[in-house]
């Protein structure tokens, strides 16, 4: 499974003088990408990125601003370096992938001040062929024991003012709409009062994954990897020098960012670095700077497909709790869920509003205890005689205590009764008062959440979480998250909903970072039903290509029962499709345009393609020679209809079945806000 080639180089650089030290170098496997590090004449680190011989990031300076201690950023000596070449290829146990290759040069400085205090840093550098990842160590030394982090000071400094794709830098929520602009054109403060639940913007600063396009065709996104006690970061923007710096998460209630003992490494540094924008999602630079998986096996959680009672109660049809008089999460009404989801190869259902405590005139939430017309056991005995299992929802609204203290007996319950996956939720303002979702206290929750559910083997999916940071290599039961402007932002109606430009931005931005649960499967887009004033802003052909496009181990089937069974061909695609893949192909892709993706099934080998466009129709031309050479296919195609248009003509949808093999060529037409998605089965 494993093949891993390491060589090491050493060499050792002792000097008295700064001015004196020489420019350290380490270049991608392939020698395209070179980054240097230096020290300038006062000692303060520094590094530059360079491509094909072209400056990407200039001369970028490194430290931090520590509490009731000078500034950890200059006075330095080149104590030691170290080179290390490192190719190993791994398996994710679930993913976009079967085999992953981590192929990279590794530069490691080690530093130490001239001053008296006489402290030690290391900088690693791991250079990729499609970007690069750096961390600060703080070695074990004498005389150090406590690091209080007011800030990080590490810098990007660019060399054009990109086409930049971003949101603002919220200490809170993810949820904004993504912005397309210049670097020099960021503002971030524009988006301060907007009314998407809490919110907390300090700067003009920009959250990650933030990508960017040059003139030249470069893509760049910036992001951090290994997340892990430590705070969120933050990118502030200098629109007038083009440039990023880190701006740490916060607390009210230290006046420090981050609290740690020596010895600690910090979160990677994150730059992809590719030619055209199918490389970044090809990329897998996020997960590789990850450690391997710490928990063993987790064959116990599988991928699958999931219906539940939740878009109805965002319509309105139902709700959370008992004392509206309109619950949804009754026995009755699951057990609808469940026949649904076992006659369609679902696997899969989410029950929200379960538990007591969602009424105001209730004392809060209790993980273990249903709502009296709720029998949790029955609808767990019935799930299983049809094969289908129950997913656990545990909202806290914010109250991160009160979960804290039954997180354990919760899980118990979960595990004597054999469920094995939660989707979790932070909404609103967090108990303790004054921490904010992505501070140093909400990371360790989020991460300590993970490390303690797989004890019980339970799988998260977390909402209203910390960024996703390729974590899930090392804890795989930490399965998706939310992170992002989500679908039921169009029953909302705020703004307007998603627009049509959203997820082609989404596919290059946030979905680098990780699995996203993004609800899709909308059929009734309209709602006329219940909100008419509100729709989803795609067509339905757009609604099943996302299967396909947005990756996630967990995929909703996120519409009512009944607006499925009246719109039972596009329903196939939904039943058909493939949730765990061996192999992912982005074929075309534009940064807010659209995408094209297919992926290899692993437990069938069959393929799925999901197509998706703005609010312009496109025609483009795609290859099927990634099918198997001599294998006859037979294709069944879900398109936009000739007059479909996400607004004026949604439902227009048109399928056909064609047989195809690894030479055919498929002309696909995507209307206004549309898309194509196609199941490709091998033929007999």
């Amino acid at each position: 499974m494993k093949a891993i080639l390491i060589v090491i180089s050493a060499f050792l650089v002792l000097s008295c003088n700064a001015s004196e030290v020489h420019a350290l170098k380490v270049s991608s496997p392939n020698n395209i990408l070179k980054v240097s590090f230096n020290l300038s004449e006062n000692g303060q680190p520094f590094y530059r990125v360079v491509k094909d011989d072209k400056v990407i990031i200039d001369a970028s300076y490194l430290g931090f601003e520590l509490k009731n201690k000078p500034a950890l950023d200059k006075n330095f000596i080149i104590k030691k370096s170290n080179n290390v070449a490192f190719n190993e290829t791994w398996q994710m146990p679930w993913g976009e992938q079967l085999d992953v290759v981590n192929n990279y040069n590794e530069l490691k400085i080690e530093l130490e001040e001239t001053s008296e205090l006489n402290r030690k840093l290391n900088i690693v550098f791991k250079v990729y062929d499609d970007g690069i990842g750096f961390r600060y160590e703080f070695p074990e030394q004498e005389n150090w024991d406590e690091v209080l982090i007011t800030e990080e000071r590490t810098q990007f400094n660019l060399t054009e003012d990109y086409k930049t794709f971003w949101t603002p830098g919220d200490w809170d929520i993810y949820e904004h709409l993504y912005s397309t602009t210049k670097l020099s054109e960021i503002d971030a403060l524009k988006y301060l009062n907007q009314p998407v639940a809490q919110t907390y913007i300090a700067n003009n600063a920009v959250n990650t994954p933030v990508t960017m396009v040059g003139n030249d065709g470069i893509h760049l996104s910036f992001h951090e990897a290994a997340l892990i006690n430590y705070s969120g970061m933050t990118l502030k923007v200098d629109t007038k020098n083009l440039s990023l710096e880190s701006h740490l998460v916060g607390s009210k209630n230290t006046n420090y960012k981050v609290k740690r003992n020596l010895p600690f490494n910090t979160p990677w540094r994150t730059i992809q670095i590719t030619d055209n924008a199918t490389d970044l999602i090809e990329s897998n630079l996020i997960v590789n700077l990850n450690e391997p998986n710490k928990i063993g096996d987790v064959s116990w959680f599988k991928p699958m497909k999931y219906t539940g009672v939740w878009w109805e109660m965002h319509l309105g049809k139902s709700s959370w709790d008992m004392a509206s008089g309109k619950h949804g999460a009754t026995t009755e009404n699951v057990r609808k869920y469940i026949d649904f989801s076992a006659k369609n190869n679902i696997k899969g259902v989410l029950v929200e509003g379960w538990n007591t405590g969602w009424a105001s005139e209730e004392d809060g939430f209790d993980f273990v205890t249903p709502y009296s017309d709720y029998d949790l056991k029955e609808v767990l005995t019935y799930g299983k005689e049809k094969g289908v299992n129950l997913i656990m929802h545990h909202e806290t609204y914010g109250d991160v205590e009160r979960y804290i203290k039954q997180q354990d007996t919760a899980y118990a319950l979960m595990q004597n009764l054999g469920i094995h996956s939660v989707k979790t939720g932070y909404v609103g303002n967090l108990k303790p008062n004054g921490e904010y979702h992505h501070g140093q206290f909400m990371v360790n929750h989020y991460n300590n959440t993970v490390e303690k559910a797989a004890k019980y083997q339970i799988a998260i999916n977390a909402h209203e979480p910390i960024k996703p940071t390729g974590l899930r290599r090392t804890y795989p039961n930490t399965i998706s998250r939310e992170g992002l402007r989500g679908q039921e932002f169009s029953i909302w109606g705020l703004k307007g909903g998603n627009p049509p430009e959203h997820l082609p931005i989404v596919a290059f931005t946030r979905m680098l970072a990780g699995p996203i649960d993004y609800t899709p499967g909308i059929f009734n887009i309209k709602f006329d039903e219940f909100k008419k004033e509100n729709q989803v802003n795609t067509t339905l052909a757009q609604q099943l290509a996302l299967y396909v496009v947005i990756y996630s181990p967990i995929q909703m089937a996120a519409d009512l029962i009944e607006h499925y069974e009246a719109n039972l061909e596009p329903l196939k695609f939904i039943k058909d499709v493939g949730v765990d893949w061996s192999e992912t192909k982005v074929l075309n892709g534009e940064v807010g345009d659209y995408v094209t993706i297919a992926r290899k099934e692993r437990l069938t080998d069959d393929w799925f393609l999901g197509s998706i466009t703005d609010e312009n129709a496109r025609t483009f031309e795609i290859s099927l020679d990634f099918l198997d050479d001599n294998q006859d296919y037979i294709a069944t195609v879900y398109k936009d209809g000739k007059h479909a248009h996400w607004d004026t003509n949604p439902l227009d949808i048109k399928i056909e079945t064609i047989t195809v093999n690894s030479r055919s060529k498929l002309t696909l037409e995507l209307a206004e806000g549309g898309g194509t998605a196609i199941s490709i089965i091998k033929k007999d």
